[in-house]
């Protein structure tokens, strides 16, 4: 009951006043901070701009990759902003000193890591990607079932357009981690197929029939490397050749020039009269089979 009374309009009200009335008039007294905090970043907005269209004009006239600059631009970019940052805080916070802030953002830092880990980590695997350039905007590469053409790479992740026009969102990491098969680093690619001739026929002349036909194909690049032509192996019912040719390393290239190649080895092969078997199949009994005679529905 003491304590009911000893709470008045005058004991609430006045302290509440005069904290008040502090807080206003402390911010009044860092209107000026505030406003030369707002200046720095603004000065820093302007510096960052500046220094990234350096970066991009010197990196044209350099012919810097594409990658290498906007991965340039970024890392200049978030360090101008952190350091603006600190001295507007600063500012604005005298009794918060860089080394302060720089700790607390530390500390910051470990718990974001540990919250967005794998963010962190395709972001990385991105800067890493775009400044080493293991593969460029348009190449066929294969990592871990995704397969197709490279559309774009950006910091967290790279978009593959398969070859049946379904997109694949890959994050970095995956592709920074694992094997990656760039089917498009060179111009050109080997490709190879398998002719089966009858056991009948001779090895040599057939060998020299299938080499002629490819060596004839346009797409089949023998300037670049020499067709090869191997007995391979005795197949089930004919005599295998390994077949290989070099043609563009795109996959369209690849599936054209086989198209051309199959067509071509089976045009020559038969006009030489060199016969590609069908597949035979031998049945062996261990004893004789009964035989007997059918009546003749219509007797």
């Amino acid at each position: 009951m003491d304590l009911i009374q000893q709470i008045t309009p005058d004991t609430v009200v006045g302290p509440l006043v005069a904290q008040l009335s502090g807080w206003v008039d402390a911010g009044i007294a860092a209107l000026p901070r505030l406003g030369f905090a707002i200046l720095i970043l603004l000065m820093t907005a302007l510096l960052s701009w500046g220094v990234k269209a350096l970066i991009s004009r010197v990196g044209a006239r350099t012919r810097l990759r594409r990658n290498l600059i906007d991965v340039l631009r970024l890392l200049t970019g978030t360090a101008l902003w952190l350091t603006g940052a600190l001295i507007a805080l600063t500012v604005v916070f005298p009794s918060i000193t860089p080394g302060r802030a720089l700790t607390t953002l530390g500390l910051g830092s470990v718990a974001i890591g540990f919250a967005f880990k794998d963010t962190f980590e395709n972001f990385l695997a991105g800067i890493l990607i775009l400044l080493r350039e293991p593969f460029q905007i348009d190449d066929h590469v294969e990592c871990e079932g995704a397969e197709g053409q490279i559309e774009a790479i950006t910091i967290r992740d790279t978009h593959i357009r398969k070859t049946d026009g379904q997109l694949v969102v890959v994050p970095n990491a995956q592709l920074f981690h694992n094997p990656v098969t760039v089917r498009t680093d060179k111009a050109f690619r080997r490709t190879e197929i398998t002719v089966g001739v009858a056991y009948g026929e001779d090895v040599d002349a057939a060998r020299d029939v299938i080499a002629d036909a490819v060596r004839a194909v346009d797409m089949v690049r023998d300037d670049v490397r020499d067709i090869q032509v191997f007995a391979k192996a005795f197949g089930a019912s004919s005599i295998d050749f390994e077949v290989a040719w070099w043609t563009g390393s795109a996959p369209v290239d690849i599936r054209a020039s086989r198209d051309k190649v199959v067509a071509a080895i089976k045009s020559a092969l038969g006009n030489a009269g060199i016969e590609i078997p069908f597949p035979y199949r031998t049945l062996t009994v261990n004893g004789p089979l009964p035989v007997r005679a059918v009546p003749d529905a219509a007797e």
